[in-house]
């Protein structure tokens, strides 16, 4: 077995649109989540981790409206653990978030 650390997706979602952030394609944990408010203005975003990359539903939730300050940055350290085809996906209350999400993927 092989373990590879590394970024495991970013994105700037269109606003309100819920967008795949990660999608594993073998064994990944997900250590960290960090979302980024570029605007000027305070925003929310969610977070949530579909298992088999199922539409979302209201049980796959880990972060839901969360409020975000204006030029602030979110860092959350986690251990999401993610079978082949699970989705972690992201949504933003405006177009001025960034998400990025690290780990390892396992092989």
């Amino acid at each position: 077995m092989t373990t590879t650390y590394k970024s495991l997706g970013q994105a700037a979602p269109a606003a309100t649109t819920e967008t795949d952030l990660v999608t594993a394609t073998t064994g990944t944990i997900v250590s960290s989540l960090i979302v980024c408010n570029r605007g000027a203005t305070v925003t929310t975003f969610r977070i949530s981790h579909s298992v088999a990359g199922g539409a979302t539903a209201t049980k796959d939730y880990i972060y839901y409206d969360v409020s975000i300050a204006a030029n602030e940055t979110f860092i959350a350290t986690v251990g999401i653990t993610m079978a082949n085809t699970d989705k972690i996906r992201c949504f933003a209350g405006n177009t001025n978030l960034s998400f990025n999400a690290y780990g390892s993927e396992i092989t």
